[in-house]
């Protein structure tokens, strides 16, 4: 990590700030949307207030759930063993990706 992006003395307690803070953000809009989304949706009566908390998904739906939870968290373990300066901490993860893409 150079000095210019780095905001703590250790590197590793920087990376995990940056997890912190990606996912304070990430979860503020979530939340923003979600609460706008019910609020429309009983708003037009398209949804009864508080049915969304007894949701109970198929099985279909939750394998869609359960994949993009597993995506999600990927995204986030990035951030902790990206390698490389902050200009581009992922260019060797990408160019590996690259090479494996080629190699198919």
């Amino acid at each position: 990590m150079t000095d210019e992006f780095q905001y703590l003395e250790n590197p590793q307690t920087s990376k995990l700030f940056d997890l912190v803070l990606q996912l304070s953000t990430e979860l503020h809009v979530e939340r923003h949307r979600l609460r706008a989304l019910e609020a429309l949706l009983v708003r037009q009566g398209a949804l009864a207030a508080g049915e969304l908390d007894a949701f109970a998904p198929t099985d279909a739906e939750r394998q869609v759930l359960d994949d993009s939870r597993t995506d999600y968290l990927a995204r986030l373990f990035r951030i902790i063993t990206e390698n490389g300066p902050a200009e581009h901490p992922l260019r060797e993860q990408w160019e590996d990706l690259l090479a494996r893409k080629r190699e198919s």
